[in-house]
């Protein structure tokens, strides 16, 4: 009789994770449908005589590939500008109240509604035909280079794109994911994430200065028209350059090691009041050090890279703000107790009722039909996969050995240290929870742009998150 393997913590975490992504990852269906609905904008707009020679951008989070299922789409209409003149907000809400009409003359559209003075104006509508939420905006040049920019960095790491879904999954369940309401946008979400793989020891993706130095939207600004080809040829050389210093330097954490990870870590979100999250410099800075961050006060400022100083979490509002503190409390204390091995009450953290529900639905009817789920053989191949590259060495027992010479800073659960003189930390450092780790001099960032690669026999350890 074959032994009974037990499930440790993880192999319940990477479950969960497993099935939450195959509920919330696009299939080709979702795709087209998006593809579908560009289409009928583009032919409302060619009916709309104001709107002549007009013509129709996707961005977001479909270029950026890092939407859900459920996502949103967004929709630049750049306007016919033969002199490259900038777009005045008046003609851009003139514009997208005839798009409006045009929506209404064509019946097409469900849930429409017009946002003028909003920072961007915005047209928000729902396709009757394809079901997509759609988001419109005029000449959004800024969102277009964003998600452009994004796009680059999910080639970067696999599990990047992953972890973007699953930690959006997990805020909706929380009701933390809901500017209109004083929480976080989706935006500001993708940078939090960003900002861990920036500080995993090692690295997985690099800071952003390093990808693109210089304030990218001011500087498309200063050009004549948007070169789109040059921003790419930057960004190229760049990535390039990047992929080829760290070949066989790899941070090869599970996602399961990486979510929790990522909720320990922002679990002391509530105390950087006076700190900016920054993935342009890859580190926490101090507002005191920039005037220009210093101009407004916010509850949470999240850097935005592309649009330096702004603050894409500038939505959060002070009351709002301690529940986004509580949800990343409550969730980094569920996965450090027992609720690691409880794979209901992990759902419940993780994901909205209606993905639990779905969940709920297709492990009856594998029940019932004693049939496997259908999935295909590219995600069972990924499941797999998985599985075979998430072994016991990834738990947390595996820790750092001190620097030979450095005496040993004794309890890491206590912060407790045995050298003579205390720690001086930057508030960058005691964020990350430099405190509890060994003094040991800290390697160069390594950057991995690969996914769940086993080191080979006497290879080297991987990275920890």
């Amino acid at each position: 009789m074959p032994p009974i393997r037990r499930l440790t913590n993880y192999d319940v975490l990477e479950k969960c994770i497993e099935d939450i992504l195959s509920l919330t990852k696009p299939v080709e269906g979702d795709r087209n449908k998006r593809l579908y609905a560009i289409q009928e904008l583009s032919d409302t707009i060619y009916s709309a005589g104001a709107l002549k020679g007009a013509l129709v951008k996707p961005f977001g989070s479909f270029v950026s590939q890092l939407y859900a299922k459920s996502g949103d789409l967004d929709v630049s209409v750049e306007l016919c500008n033969a002199l490259n003149l900038p777009i005045s907000k008046k003609k851009k809400q003139d514009a997208l109240r005839e798009l409006w009409r045009a929506l209404q003359r064509r019946g097409i559209a469900r849930h429409t509604e017009f946002i003028p003075n909003a920072r961007v104006p915005v047209l928000q509508y729902v396709s009757n035909q394809y079901g997509i939420s759609c988001d419109i905006s005029i000449s959004n040049y800024p969102g277009r280079i964003k998600s452009k920019i994004f796009y680059w960095i999910n080639t970067l790491n696999r599990r990047f794109g992953d972890m973007v879904l699953l930690v959006k999954e997990w805020a909706k369940a929380q009701n933390i994911n809901d500017p209109k309401n004083g929480t976080l946008n989706s935006y500001s979400l993708c940078l939090l994430v960003l900002f861990h793989f920036q500080t995993c020891e090692p690295a997985i993706i690099p800071p952003l200065k390093e990808i693109y130095e210089g304030n990218i939207v001011e500087d498309i600004a200063k050009m004549a028209y948007y070169n789109e080809k040059h921003l790419d040829e930057v960004c190229a050389l760049n990535l390039a350059r990047i992929q080829l210093q760290n070949m066989g330097q790899r941070n090869q954490c599970s996602l399961s090691r990486l979510l929790t990870s990522f909720f320990n870590k922002f679990s002391r979100i509530g105390a950087l009041s006076s700190n900016v999250i920054s993935t342009y410099t890859g580190r926490l800075e101090r507002i005191q050090d920039n005037p220009r961050w210093m101009a407004k006060s916010y509850s949470l400022f999240v850097e935005d890279p592309f649009e330096r100083p702004d603050n894409a979490a500038r939505a959060v509002g002070f009351f709002e703000f301690q529940y986004i503190v509580d949800a990343f409390s409550n969730a980094s204390k569920k996965f450090s107790s027992d609720a690691l091995t409880d794979q209901n009450e992990l759902l419940s953290l993780l994901c909205t009722p209606d993905i639990r529900s779905k969940l709920r639905g297709r492990a009856m009817a594998s029940h019932y039909t004693n049939t496997p789920v259908d999935l295909s053989p590219r995600d069972v191949f990924l499941g797999h996969a998985e599985l075979l590259a998430a072994p016991n060495q990834y738990h947390d027992q595996h820790r750092r050995q001190p620097a030979r010479g450095t005496p040993d800073t004794g309890s890491r659960l206590g912060g407790r240290a045995r050298a003579n003189a205390p720690l001086s930390l930057s508030p960058h450092d005691a964020f990350l929870g430099h405190a509890e780790v060994e003094l040991v001099t800290l390697r160069p960032n390594q950057y991995d742009d690969r996914h769940h690669h086993q080191p080979a026999s006497g290879g080297s350890r991987p990275g920890h998150s």
